[in-house]
């Protein structure tokens, strides 16, 4: 039809040629960042769901008393986010966005992040054996806690460090689950004890010396305390980490 669906960003050649496996950014993708752009805007601001989902197995889809594997099962509601407000539930399957059939987790990411916020998205959701279409309202990932960045220096095991308050909005930014918990992250490390101690970009850290780290403030309480001695706790891919260093 002649409608513009990607444009090239680079090629897969091992010829050298114009030959091989083409990649392309979705149109939809490239209009959001004109728009924004051109509205003088310095990031495109990516609507999310406000729900973990997961995509349906084979397995799921006959347990669920489905056809086909399609879809994407919500497994969790951000506390009164786009998907709360909406009234998506804990064992919708989300079927469809816009009248499209949903394929999977990823598709049904995809289709709500290249919309505006603001905008009104129709979505089909199974529940209970029937289907229903619930409205969602686009709406960027809420900033909350606020980002509180900072450089950690002095004699303790951060030193070097660069670190946040973990929100959905930093976790969209670090291509993070925002459903991760409160907590402080990691996002860079300088030169330091940080370095040295084995500390990497995308660890949170859970507990200093058997004290809750909730917030990058509670973390240097902690440091300012002093000590020679340090246990430390962070979650890396998914697992509980816990050592000790002496600085």
């Amino acid at each position: 039809d002649g409608d513009l669906i990607g444009v090239n960003s680079f090629i897969l050649s091992r010829s050298g040629s114009s030959s091989g496996v083409g990649f392309a950014v979705p149109a939809a993708i490239v209009r959001r960042v004109v728009e924004t752009a051109a509205g003088g805007g310095q990031a495109v601001v990516r609507p999310w769901l406000g729900a973990r989902t997961q995509t349906v197995t084979g397995e799921m889809a006959r347990s669920m008393g489905l056809s086909v594997p399609q879809g994407a099962l919500v497994a969790d509601i951000w506390p009164n986010g786009p998907a709360a407000r909406a009234g998506l539930r804990q064992g919708d399957v989300i079927v469809s966005v816009d009248g499209r059939p949903a394929v999977d987790a990823a598709a049904v990411s995809y289709a709500i992040s290249s919309r505006r916020p603001g905008d009104q998205i129709k979505l089909g959701v199974r529940r209970g054996g029937g289907e229903q279409t619930l409205t969602l309202r686009a709406e960027a990932p809420p900033a909350t806690p606020a980002r509180d960045q900072q450089v950690v220096s002095g004699r303790n095991p951060f030193d070097g460090a660069t670190v946040v308050n973990l929100s959905p909005a930093v976790a969209d930014e670090l291509g993070l689950d925002p459903f991760l918990g409160r907590g402080v992250m990691v996002t860079n490390i300088g030169r330091g004890f940080a370095m040295n101690a084995g500390l990497r970009p995308g660890d949170m850290i859970k507990r200093v010396n058997g004290r809750d780290v909730a917030t990058v403030k509670d973390l240097m309480g902690i440091i300012g305390a002093g000590g020679g001695q340090w246990q430390v706790t962070i979650v890396r891919n998914g697992q509980e980490v816990t050592a000790n260093f002496r600085t």
